[in-house]
């Protein structure tokens, strides 16, 4: 019983620290997310574009940042980069940490985007042109606020798998909830702290998970 007693009082104890390093991996998330999500946009309009040069370099990019891991584009972008080019030097874990993430999220939404773009029936934009409407006014207004309601689930998922994976900046030293976890568990000499740790990925997880699926349930009623 006084084991259990004190587990429980270390626990609480850690809170504090713990809830303020959560924070640290919502904002990067969300951050991420946000900024991934405007970039992403070109992207998709750029790898579909009839345009061989846009298409060719944005479907590189999303090539290249979806066929590598993402820890070793977090390695390259704060250590790698700087010793090739001194003047990117950033010196800022949180800065380097979401512009790797931003650079790697951008790539998985597009083609997301792109794939819901392209699933709308060509006659669509058929039909758009026939009205009169540009190339640019027909995907504006007909195309992508159709696409949107098929985006929506899965870059809800692609969010939710963001916010597990910031636990890889702890590789680089930025005070989130999992390097915060291992100071603790080093400094304490106790691998208990794992447990409150996990349970608070487990409620955000959840919490954000809920809160989707309501979004989702919301925009299918008007298919």
């Amino acid at each position: 019983m006084d084991a259990i007693v004190n587990g429980f009082n270390q626990i609480v104890g850690w809170m504090p620290a713990l809830l303020q390093s959560t924070w640290v991996t919502l904002l990067l998330s969300v951050l991420s997310v946000l900024a991934g999500l405007i970039f992403s946009v070109f992207l998709a309009l750029g790898k579909i574009s009839k345009n061989k040069v846009i298409s060719g370099i944005s479907s590189a990019y999303i090539f290249f940042f979806r066929g590598t891991p993402l820890l070793m584009q977090l390695f390259f972008i704060y250590y790698t980069l700087p010793q090739l080019v001194p003047a990117l030097n950033i010196s800022d874990r949180f800065t380097a940490a979401w512009l790797a993430f931003t650079l790697n999220v951008a790539a998985y939404l597009a083609e997301i985007i792109r794939a819901a773009i392209q699933s709308i029936d060509k006659g669509q934009m058929e039909a758009s042109r026939a009205l009169g409407l540009t190339y640019r006014q027909a995907m504006r207004l007909v195309i992508i606020p159709q696409s949107i309601k098929r985006m929506v689930p899965p870059i809800c998922n692609e969010f939710v798998m963001v916010l597990k994976d910031t636990s890889l900046v702890s590789i680089i030293a930025l005070t989130d909830l999992t390097y915060q976890t291992k100071i603790i568990a080093s400094n304490k000499s106790s691998a208990l702290v794992y447990v409150p740790a996990m349970i608070i990925y487990l409620i955000m997880t959840g919490v954000f998970t809920y809160f989707f699926n309501k979004l989702e349930k919301k925009l299918s009623v008007y298919e």
